[in-house]
C-alpha cells in the first residue's frame, strides 16, 4: 500500500504527513508535484495543509486548476480514498469534490490551537477504528476554517451521516462557545456521499506521537490503512 502526498507551491505540511504515515506507521509514500497527472501507483491520496499558491483569490482557488487535481478527481470517481487536510479541505471544496466552502474564521483571527473532535460516524473508512462519540485531540492551524453551506446541503450532510467530526469541549459537548472558527454546527470534517473523500480542518498528521502532544491522529490514518488494505486483497 502506498500513499501519494500532493505538493503545491506553498504547501507546508507534506513532511509532517510523510512522517506520520511512513516513519510512524510504516507505509510507503511519495510526494506528488502539482503538475503530475499520473496517480496509478498510489492507493491513497493526501492533500496536506499549507497555503497553496499563496492563498491568492481564495484558499484553494488556484490549486483546483493544477493538472494533479484532474487526476485526483478521476482517482476519487474510481473509488480511491482521498483525504484533504486544512488547505487540502479547501482545495477539495473549490474542486467540487466536497460541498460547501471554507470562509474566514468568524473572529477574523488565525488560530493555532489543540482541539477536541467528537467522532460522529464510525461506519466510514476514516473512522472505523474509533468509537462513536470518542474525542480525538488534534491541533488546528488556520485562518479560513469556517465551514459554511446552504441549508439544504447542511441538512443532507447531517441526514446522510457525512459529518464525521465536530468541535467539542473535553466532555464531548458541542457548543457555540467551543467553536474555534464559526463553522456551522461545529463541523470539523465531512465526507462525500460515496464515503471515500474526507475533508477536515484539524491536522491529524500533527498528532502522530505522544511526544508532540498526542497521537490521536493515528486513529484516522490507521482506519484508512486498514480499510484500504482490505479493499486491495
Amino acid at each position: 500500500m502506498k500513499f501519494g502526498i500532493v505538493v503545491f507551491p506553498g504547501t507546508w505540511s507534506e513532511k509532517d504527513t510523510q512522517y506520520a504515515v511512513s516513519d510512524v506507521l510504516g507505509y510507503e509514500s511519495d510526494y506528488i508535484w502539482h503538475d503530475d497527472d499520473n496517480l496509478d501507483q498510489y492507493d491513497v491520496i493526501v492533500l496536506p495543509g499549507g497555503f497553496s499558491y499563496g492563498d491568492f483569490l481564495r484558499c484553494g482557488a488556484i490549486a483546483r486548476f493544477s493538472p494533479v487535481m484532474q487526476a485526483v478527481r478521476v482517482f476519487a470517481e474510481n473509488g480511491g480514498p482521498v483525504i484533504g487536510i486544512c488547505n487540502g479541505f479547501q482545495i477539495l471544496c473549490e474542486s467540487n469534490l466536497l460541498p460547501g466552502v471554507l470562509m474566514r474564521n468568524d473572529h477574523l483571527e488565525f488560530r493555532c490551537i489543540w482541539t477536541d473532535l467528537r467522532v460522529e460516524n464510525t461506519s466510514t473508512i476514516f473512522t472505523s477504528k474509533a468509537t462513536e462519540g470518542q474525542l480525538l485531540h488534534i491541533p488546528m492551524s488556520h485562518g479560513e476554517g469556517n465551514y459554511q453551506a446552504d441549508e439544504e446541503t447542511i441538512s443532507r450532510l447531517e441526514n446522510n451521516g457525512q459529518v464525521i467530526f465536530r468541535y467539542s469541549d473535553t466532555s464531548g459537548n458541542v457548543t457555540s462557545q467551543i467553536n474555534p472558527n464559526g463553522s456551522v454546527n461545529n463541523i470539523a470534517g465531512i465526507i462525500n456521499e460515496r464515503g471515500n473523500v474526507l475533508g477536515m480542518m484539524p491536522h491529524p498528521e500533527k498528532a502522530s506521537e505522544k511526544l508532540i502532544g498526542g497521537d490521536d491522529g493515528n486513529i484516522i490514518f490507521k482506519s484508512l490503512i486498514e480499510n484500504t488494505v482490505t479493499s486491495l486483497k
